[in-house]
């Protein structure tokens, strides 16, 4: 298969030589470098790779060019008959950067660079790193990869398609009631019916109907800690749990991640998160999981792919066992297992359902199943938000549930997202009282919030999405660390009640802002009593948690 290719264009001669060389230094093992010295030259390039069926990862372009600027050229390279998915760097002058910081607002470009961008290894590649490692997330290679073929209604089918998805592990989904494909990979049916899911390895290795835990292990999850201790062990492995290991191994300590499922947590599941500072075209939660554990990993930090089921403490040791009985030690412990949708299993149906049409979170798996289908989703947040609009490109029409008005929980860009795709209905008050169907979702029975029937009463759907409450994960720790009535974990001044510290406490001091009731423990993210649950708090404690780590060492 051809490299992708990276194009630079710049009439001046010595600035084209100079850009084309640092970029075959650093990229022309992975990719094919073209040079092109006008916008016309750039464009016919551009037709040609077209008519080739190449791709085009990165467009390198100096503004200031006879013709075509550099901002009207880009915009060329964008049309759908070229390139649109391309990343594209505008070069610039010091006295052009209001010019790009525009064309970044208006013309979708990805970045500017100054001229002269030296030293690169500082000013230029880890800018386009980052971009083409974003590029090759949205491309990948002709399809080589894991296969699974079970039906859609499966909800054995549906768990290993989430493993998978959520570890960013490429796979392809046949359903032998409607693929030829599917049915040509079962063996023959002389041979004895086969369990479903099958998995079918690259090698050609073969599983039927694998549990998690064989499946994470055949696909190479690390799920055996290297060492017995380490200085600090993060237990949930979302935004705060992430930020939490890149801080602490960055700044010089054994880290240990630990995470039940896969890394990104419940923000991984989110299809679009545009508020989140630094990126103004937004970001997918997998995309921000795939970033974190990148960066994470530069640093050192060993991720385990493991559940943590109980934690006690063997001063000055903090001691977490794992579902396969192995027990971890560490100095400091930071739990940041975040929380999971509210499961509606008292509703008629949902439990017998789900994984068969009900699912819980966006399951973006699932996606491809529902286009031209009506889908339905419950919940009033940002998570029911950016699931709608992520439907609305694949089913015919998404219906949002909500019981309450969306502008209590929900980000105004959001509303008016909804409120600007066609594809999109909001029905505020509403709720469901059961739901239909024998092997799969069928159809919608939908109330008022006190019980009265709601108009038009029964619809037909194929899929329901919940996105609703918040259980938080602690449980494994409750015999050790004080919690709430909900199951959240308070944390500091929450702690100290009349001038007493609680129970279990044996430090001479407060506790720190965000440690528990047992010195030493931290709690970082949507599973700390009163946290703000958004994204970028839950890095921001995730950070904060580190540093009073490090007080909290000095002091041993």
């Amino acid at each position: 298969m051809d490299k992708p290719t990276i194009l630079a264009v710049d009439d001046d001669a010595d600035v084209l030589r100079a850009i084309a060389r640092d970029l075959q230094q650093r990229y022309g093992e992975d990719y094919r470098v073209l040079r092109a010295d006008s916008s016309a030259a750039a464009l016919e390039a551009l037709r040609e790779l077209r008519l080739r069926d190449a791709s085009v990862a990165l467009i390198v372009a100096d503004q200031r060019m006879p013709g075509l600027s550099g901002v009207e050229f880009l915009e060329e390279a964008l049309a759908p008959a070229l390139f649109p998915d391309a990343k594209r760097v505008l070069l610039t002058a010091y006295s052009d950067t209001a010019a790009a910081i525009r064309a970044i607002n208006v013309t979708r470009i990805d970045y500017y660079l100054v001229k002269p961008w030296d030293p690169p290894a500082e000013r230029l590649y880890p800018i386009l790193d980052d971009l083409l490692d974003d590029w090759r997330a949205n491309h990948p290679p002709p399809f080589q990869g894991i296969r699974v073929v079970g039906s859609r209604w499966s909800s054995a089918t549906h768990q290993l398609k989430e493993l998978l998805a959520r570890n960013q592990i490429p796979y392809q989904a046949f359903d032998p009631e409607c693929s030829e494909e599917a049915r040509r990979l079962l063996p023959p049916i002389d041979s004895g019916p086969t369990q479903l899911p099958l998995v079918i390895f690259p090698d050609g290795t073969r599983l039927a109907a694998p549990g998690s835990a064989l499946l994470a292990e055949k696909l190479g999850l690390h799920t055996r800690a290297e060492r017995p201790f380490y200085d600090l062990v993060i237990v949930g492995g979302g935004p705060a749990g992430l930020a939490a290991a890149v801080y602490g191994a960055s700044e010089g300590l054994g880290t240990l991640l630990i995470e039940r499922e896969a890394p990104g947590g419940q923000a991984g599941t989110s299809s679009r998160i545009e508020n989140y500072l630094g990126f103004p075209h937004g970001l997918s939660g997998d995309d921000l999981a795939r970033r974190a554990v990148l960066q994470a990993g530069r640093f050192g930090v060993e991720v385990l792919r493991q559940e943590v089921v109980g934690v006690r403490r063997a001063d000055p040791y903090r001691i977490v066992t794992l579902a396969d009985g192995t027990e971890i030690s560490c100095h400091a412990l930071i739990i940041a297992t975040g929380v999971s949708y509210r499961t509606l299993d008292d509703i008629p149906g949902m439990a017998r359902l789900q994984g068969c049409g009900v699912y819980y979170g966006a399951a973006l798996s699932e996606a491809a199943n529902y286009r031209e289908q009506e889908v339905y989703l419950v919940g009033g947040a940002n998570s029911a938000g950016q699931a709608a609009m992520y439907f609305a490109n694949h089913a015919r029409r998404v219906t949002l549930l909500a019981r309450s008005p969306l502008a209590k929980g929900m980000s105004r860009y959001l509303i008016d997202q909804l409120a600007a795709t066609p594809a999109v209905r909001v029905w505020e008050g509403v709720g469901v009282r059961e739901v239909h169907g024998q092997d799969n979702l069928e159809a919608l029975s939908l109330s008022r919030p006190g019980g009265e029937p709601y108009e038009p009463g029964r619809v037909a759907a194929s899929g329901l999405f919940v996105f609703i409450g918040a259980a938080p994960h602690t449980d494994w720790a409750g015999g050790l660390v004080e919690r709430d009535g909900h199951g959240f974990i308070p944390t500091g001044p929450a702690l100290t009640r009349d001038g007493k510290h609680p129970r279990g406490w044996t430090a001479d001091r407060d506790p720190f802002l965000l440690e528990s009731s047992i010195p030493g423990i931290f709690v970082a993210g949507d599973v700390r009593q009163g946290s703000v649950k958004r994204v970028a708090s839950g890095v921001g404690e995730g950070a904060i948690a580190v540093s009073l780590v490090h007080q909290y060492l000095s002091a041993l």
